[in-house]
């Protein structure tokens, strides 16, 4: 592949090659003839491409080939994944191409071969991945799902991991430091997905040897104390394999009695994750004993308490109260008259194969937690039991069988952003559905794609392992023709929701303008444009003025009812009256008065104006009214600006007298992000600070609270104090309406 190194030009086979007519013989001994004349034209392929090739970890990259073969043949692997192991190696643009393969090996090879150099290249870019990228979600979980996504056959994971633990094993032999990010990605992507496949060999392999060099020291020390007691364990465990074989026997129970090992990185966790000591581990010493029946279990069971005797608090019975996941079994530990304690697992065959292959596997538990769960048999775990029970078929296997267990339409896809993050998406989903998962805005703004470095079409099917670069636009908004579903733009139930929320909300902007237009121009026609048009909207029954307007463009609400909602004379231009809770003594609500001087006199009628709520010291201006006074406005005030167009003989100079202790009632506009306590918190400023509340309206929209506060005040300090007093609160925004 275009990651190895290479130290020379192929040349011909040398004396040392690792690729031995006794190499050769061992690792397809266990194949039917015809599959061994083909797994021996593959090495004929390969040897003279590999030679003097090195691999990144400056491993010689035909004895880790050779390696991977040994590996796959321990595993009992078929001859078509063998030699997938040895051609996908080679990625060169004029040997060995899907044609030539298909020729020579079969389309089903050439297929496998074609999957495992895109898992490879796959592999290096997950690698450069961060799991810090991720935004509510699990960056590996998705990197190991990508990758067993990516493996339209199975047996091409089982390829790449024989090749991760290859390599592991040449940095000890060799004595060369793996990186730590190597080992780190071994243990956090490969070693769960050779647990997921059940392949234990491989996965407390790799577990072991990427442990040894992500920690050295806590390596060392627990192999040292298993290495000081690993023959006398040994022997332990022999002399109780023999001693329970022949006590089962005497009873009439045929039974397979075995050790089973303990590796160094399962006891590191469980020492981890139980607070204990090395020698206050149960299961150093570990059997398995499997047997015909489910009564054998429990007569196993009770020879073997009777035998040696059982740790209190250290009995489970799965076979009478399995786990939710199905998985069935006996799990004591026991004691002998030493003191020596080991632990011991009984099931029937059935039980056995059932935690072996079944589809509530030993996986499933192990990742899921205690509460476990019956997970439904998704296309992935399909593949995944499909694989497990490839590794124990008889070779002579018509393989046609197993590509039919291939052909289900996956569920999911899962590709890449530029910085190189695991993105899961439905399967046949667009770049647009792409660009909507990153973000909402990305997706409005989405006007091209890049997949693989190449410009597409925006209804390009994605497929797993693509890198996506978006082009968007600086501003602008999705197309209707996305929501057509014959042109394919969206295959995503959550982008179409966003795409229809997108015209909705612009249609409502239009609806609100268009309602708006016509409501104010018949408050123009009424003479009533100073009219504070939320109090109007709540006069008629509508929570907000939006809503109001909303109606009228849609024609659900007569404009006649703003006129009729006016009970005084055409003449009263006066604003509706708010409703005023407890105000105080020294209001000017209560008083009626303003302490404003029009034309430096003080006893004229005036009102202050609600549209804008004047209070000391700002710049004040006064309007004539009919019947009604002088309405007091502030001087920038849009509604008395209005007025002032329209009548400019109307308005007339007035000034602040002698305030004295006047209050004011002015509005304070108050927005935060919804929270409890919000309201509790922002009464408390009022009441430290002593300020009277005489009104409050609120409402919430996208999880944003705003509030309309009125408030009375003696001056513009008091309304600085109380504004800054509030934004001191977290989160919180206060001005002045």
């Amino acid at each position: 592949m275009s990651s190895f190194i290479p130290a020379q030009p192929p040349s011909a086979i040398t004396a040392n090659s690792p690729f031995t007519p006794e190499w050769l013989q061992r690792v397809s001994a266990d194949l039917p003839t015809s599959q061994q004349e083909k797994l021996a034209l593959a090495v004929q392929r390969a040897e003279p491409l590999v030679h003097g090739i090195y691999t990144p970890a400056n491993e010689p990259l035909d004895s880790h080939t050779a390696a991977v073969l040994d590996i796959l043949q321990g595993l009992n692997a078929d001859a078509q994944t063998r030699i997938c192991a040895l051609l996908a190696i080679l990625d060169t643009k004029d040997q060995l191409k899907y044609e030539a393969l298909k020729n020579e090996f079969g389309a089903q090879v050439a297929t496998m071969v074609g999957g495992a150099r895109a898992l490879y290249k796959l592999g290096v870019l997950a690698a450069k991945a961060h799991d810090n990228a991720a935004t509510g979600t699990d960056q590996r979980e998705m990197k190991r799902k990508m990758l067993l996504a990516m493996a339209v056959d199975l047996r091409i994971v089982l390829v790449r991991l024989a090749s991760r633990l290859q390599t592991l094993r040449w940095f000890v032999s060799s004595k060369t430091l793996c990186p730590y990010d190597y080992a780190k990605e071994t243990m956090e992507l490969y070693t769960p997905l050779a647990n997921r496949l059940g392949i234990w060999q491989l996965k407390w392999e790799m577990e072991d040897l990427a442990f040894r060099y992500m920690q050295p020291d806590t390596y060392r020390t627990i192999a040292k104390q298993l290495e000081e007691k690993r023959a006398e364990r040994e022997a332990f465990i022999e002399h109780i394999v023999f001693t329970l074989t022949k006590a089962l026997g005497d009873m009439g129970i045929q039974a397979d009695v075995s050790g089973r090992p303990k590796h160094i990185y399962s006891i590191y966790n469980k020492m981890r994750n139980k607070n204990l000591r090395f020698d206050q581990l149960f299961d150093i010493r570990a059997l398995r004993v499997i047997v015909p029946d489910e009564r054998s279990c429990y007569g196993t069971l009770a020879l073997i308490h009777a035998m040696w005797t059982p740790i209190a608090d250290e009995f489970d019975d799965y076979i009478s109260r399995p786990k939710p996941n199905g998985y069935r079994s006996l799990h004591t530990v026991v004691a002998d008259d030493e003191g020596r304690t080991f632990e011991i697992q009984i099931r029937t065959t059935d039980m056995h194969h059932f935690a072996e292959f079944g589809m509530a596997a030993h996986w499933h538990y192990k990742e899921a937690g205690a509460k476990g769960g019956q997970v439904a048999a998704s296309a992935e775990e399909q593949k995944i039991a499909w694989m497990r029970q490839l590794l124990a078929w008889d070779h002579t296997t018509d393989d046609s069988e197993a590509s039919t267990l291939l052909a289900a339409v996956p569920e999911h896809i899962y590709v890449l952003t530029p910085q190189a993050r695991v993105i899961e998406l439905p399967y046949g989903a667009t770049p647009v559905d792409f660009a909507y998962y990153l973000h909402t805005d990305l997706g409005h703004r989405c006007r091209g794609a890049k997949v693989d470095g190449q410009m597409v079409s925006l209804s390009t099917q994605l497929k797993t392992g693509q890198t996506v670069e978006i082009v968007t636009a600086k501003s602008g908004g999705p197309s209707r023709d996305w929501l057509n579903t014959q042109l394919g733009f969206l295959a995503s139930p959550r982008s179409r929701a966003k795409v229809r929320a997108w015209f909705n909300a612009v249609e409502l902007q239009q609806r609100i303008s268009q309602g708006q237009t016509l409501v104010e121009k018949e408050l123009q026609r009424l003479g009533k444009t100073a009219v504070n048009l939320e109090q109007l909207a709540q006069k008629l029954q509508f929570a907000r003025a939006d809503d109001l307007y909303v109606a009228v463009a849609k024609d659900e609400f007569s404009l006649r009812h703003i006129e009729n909602a006016f009970k005084t004379a055409e003449d009263n231009t006066a604003e509706p009256a708010a409703k005023v809770f407890h105000a105080n003594a020294a209001s000017v609500t209560r008083t009626g008065r303003s302490g404003v001087l029009v034309v430096g006199v003080d006893s004229l009628l005036t009102q202050l104006a609600r549209c804008c709520r004047p209070a000391p010291p700002d710049s004040i201006s006064g309007y004539i009214t009919k019947g009604r006074g002088v309405s007091i406005h502030r001087s920038d005030c849009k509604s008395f600006l209005g007025l002032l167009a329209a009548q400019p003989e109307r308005a007339i100079e007035v000034t602040w007298g002698k305030t004295g202790d006047a209050l004011y009632p002015i509005d304070l506009a108050v927005s935060a992000s919804e929270r409890p306590h919000l309201l509790r918190d922002i009464s408390e400023i009022f009441a430290r600070l002593r300020v009277n509340v005489v009104g409050v309206n609120s409402q919430s929209r996208h999880a944003l609270t705003q509030l309309l506060f009125t408030i009375e005040v003696k001056d513009g300090e008091q309304i600085q104090r109380t504004i800054s007093a509030l934004q001191d609160i977290p989160g919180v925004r206060a001005q002045r309406q």
